[in-house]
């Protein structure tokens, strides 16, 4: 096998981790949009019944779009044919899928304290 064959198996292994990479944001973060806009249901019809409001809500909407944001970017890269937009979007959504999964963990602790608290 040349140096040349091996590199282009390289390259072509790594297309593949990078378009799986970003099936997987896009199911995952696509799904996260819609866990977003049932919890924020739910929240509403138990603010509703307190009669108080809440910032979780809110809170949780901005989650939803970081979510949709990875998601419409992670789309964008698997659309895409130019090799290295690809691989600029693709961490683009990595990053903003990172971060959405970080804010729905402190999304989750502020609303549990919010909801214990009252």
């Amino acid at each position: 096998m040349t140096s040349e064959t091996s590199g282009d198996i390289a390259d072509t292994s790594r297309a593949r981790l990078d378009h799986d990479i970003c099936v997987h944001i896009f199911t995952a973060s696509a799904a996260m949009v819609g866990v977003c806009l049932t919890v924020i249901g739910i929240l509403r019809v138990v603010i509703s019944l307190r009669k108080e409001d809440m910032l979780g809500d809110d809170l949780l909407a901005v989650n939803a779009m970081l979510y949709l944001a990875s998601c419409l970017l992670s789309y964008w890269a698997l659309r895409t044919r130019n090799r290295g937009r690809n691989h600029r979007l693709e961490h683009i959504a990595d990053a903003i899928f990172l971060v959405s999964l970080v804010f729905t963990a402190v999304n989750a602790g502020f609303i549990t304290w919010a909801i214990s608290a009252s």
